[in-house]
C-alpha cells in the first residue's frame, strides 16, 4: 500500500484503553488512512461525526451507554465500517448494518492486514464509481486546435487554468486553450465535477490526492489554494 493514493479519514472508538491503543498502532501502519479522532465512547464519537463525517468507522461493539451497533445505525451514510469486538456473536448483526469486516479481539496483525486490504480495495472501487457518476453524463469535449477539432475525454481533464479571456484545459498528456473564461466554463453542466480552488484554477474533485492549507496535489501537479476558496475545500475533507 503506497502513500501516494488518496488519504481517507477514519475514527476509532473503544472504551478499553489497551484495545484502543492497539487499533491506533495498527492503523498507523497504513498510509491511506488518517486518524481523525480517537474516542472512549460512542457518544463522543457520534458527536464528532455529526460535525465532520469520516470516511471510515473503526468501532468496538460493547461500549457503555450507546454501543457500536447503535452508533452505526445513526451513521449509515458513512461508507465503510469495521467492527472490532471480543464477542463474535455480534457478527451477523454487524453485517446487517453493512459492516465491511468484523474483527475479533485480541487483534492479530495478519488479520488486520487483510481487513485493511479489503478496506482499501472497497474505497478505491467506490472512488472510481463516483468518477464515472460525475463524468458519464457529458463524457467528452471538442476543442479547436489550430484548424483541427480535438475530442477530449472529460474524465482525463485534471484541472482548468485561467489565462485572461482564455482557459487552459489540462490533461496528463497535454494542455489545450479555449476562448472562454474559467468562470463561464464552470457554469456549464459539463464542468459540474470541478471545484474552484483559486482565482486562476479549478480542479476535478476526484483527482485531488492531497490538500494542505496552501496547496492542492492533483496527480503530479501542485496548485495554489486561494484564501477565499479555503472554506469550500474544507467541505471536501468532511
Amino acid at each position: 500500500m503506497t502513500s501516494d493514493k488518496k488519504i481517507y479519514n477514519c475514527i476509532i472508538a473503544d472504551d478499553n484503553e489497551v484495545d484502543k491503543l492497539t487499533v491506533v498502532s495498527f492503523v498507523r501502519r497504513y498510509p491511506f488512512l488518517n486518524i481523525d479522532g480517537v474516542f472512549d465512547s460512542s457518544q463522543e464519537a457520534l458527536a464528532f461525526c455529526k460535525q465532520k463525517l469520516p470516511d471510515v468507522l473503526l468501532l468496538d461493539v460493547d461500549m457503555p451507554g450507546m454501543n457500536g451497533m447503535e452508533m452505526r445505525q445513526q451513521l449509515m451514510e458513512i461508507p465503510a465500517c469495521i467492527f472490532i469486538t471480543s464477542f463474535p456473536d455480534y457478527a451477523v448483526e454487524g453485517f446487517e448494518l453493512s459492516a465491511l469486516d468484523f474483527l475479533i479481539k485480541p487483534l492479530k496483525a495478519e488479520r488486520f492486514e487483510r481487513a485493511m486490504q479489503r478496506l482499501q480495495n472497497y474505497l478505491l472501487i467506490k472512488q472510481k464509481a463516483e468518477i464515472l457518476d460525475y463524468t458519464l453524463g457529458a463524457d467528452s469535449l471538442f476543442i479547436k486546435d489550430g484548424h483541427n477539432h480535438i475530442k477530449i475525454q472529460l474524465h482525463e481533464v485534471l484541472y482548468l487554468e485561467a489565462l485572461k479571456d482564455y482557459t487552459s484545459i489540462v490533461t496528463a498528456k497535454k494542455k489545450y486553450c479555449v476562448l472562454s473564461s474559467i468562470g463561464n466554463l464552470l457554469k456549464e453542466k459539463t464542468f459540474e465535477a470541478f471545484i474552484r480552488i483559486h482565482r486562476s484554477y479549478a480542479v476535478q474533485k476526484h483527482f485531488i490526492k492531497k490538500i494542505t492549507t496552501k496547496e492542492i496535489f492533483v496527480n503530479d501537479f501542485i496548485l495554489p489554494v486561494g484564501r477565499s476558496y479555503k472554506e469550500a475545500l474544507e467541505l471536501l475533507k468532511t
